[in-house]
């Protein structure tokens, strides 16, 4: 589990690192320019690491899953060689999507002057500006959220779906609350992912970019991975121990 939390920390940080350290350097500036090769880098990063976040979300309800509802078998399977096997994996996949939505966009051709209305370079508000046809990014962009967004959902869903059939056969009302409080964390980050995350993309779908559509953008991009530690540390007793030693 600290694993895993570890990584999804990394992540965190390297996610909203890639949005806040322009946002900030714009506010100092008083300037909101970026240069071309600096929106595409920023819409890589972004993908790759939104991504991610989801694929660390899913393997960590594996996990879970594991602990839960195979605890005999959990210390023979889930060894580090699988546990790393599993991140690289995630890091593999989620770079290739990265890439593929990076060389989409170079494809498309912009006007000289480009007015992005966000306060970075989201990859769906930068496509709608271009000025040649969007058909293809739209397909792709549609596709890999259904599969790399789609897919992890239906994971995490079918992994609480066990572990709450195993929690129903348990006798012991101390075992089943034991059971419960080990994916209280883990559900509470996974609903303020999946949550604020379809509301942007919803959002966006319906309406042109609003305040409310770029408040929600905040809360996914830097409230939500500022959360997480917060979410995992007050649910922890041992973080909780280490605190009171320190």
């Amino acid at each position: 589990m600290y694993f895993f939390l570890s990584d999804l920390s990394f992540v965190d940080i390297c996610f909203t690192y890639n949005i806040v350290s322009k946002m900030l350097v714009n506010i100092q500036t008083q300037s909101k320019a970026i240069s071309y090769t600096g929106c595409i880098t920023q819409i890589h990063f972004f993908v790759l690491f939104l991504v991610l976040d989801d694929f660390l979300l899913t393997v960590m309800a594996y996990d879970r899953y594991m602990v839960i509802c195979l605890p005999l078998h959990n210390m023979v399977i889930m060894k580090h060689r699988l546990c790393g096997l599993l991140v690289l994996l995630s890091w593999v996949v989620c770079f290739l999507h990265a890439i593929l939505q990076s060389l989409m966009v170079l494809c498309l051709s912009f006007c000289t002057d480009l007015e992005i209305p966000h306060f970075f370079c989201e990859l769906n508000q930068v496509v709608q500006c271009a000025c040649s046809d969007t058909f293809l990014n739209d397909v792709v962009t549609y596709f890999g959220a259904v599969l790399l967004a789609g897919g992890p959902l239906i994971g995490i869903l079918y992994s609480y779906w066990k572990i709450v059939s195993s929690i129903h056969a348990i006798s012991s009302a101390q075992s089943k609350y034991k059971a419960f409080s080990t994916c209280a964390s883990h559900l509470s980050v996974v609903f303020l992912f999946y949550g604020i995350s379809l509301g942007v993309y919803l959002s966006s779908a319906v309406t042109q970019i609003s305040h409310s559509t770029a408040t929600a953008s905040v809360m996914y991009s830097v409230v939500t991975p500022m959360l997480n530690p917060f979410i995992y540390s007050l649910r922890n007793k041992d973080i909780k121990r280490a605190l009171r030693r320190f």
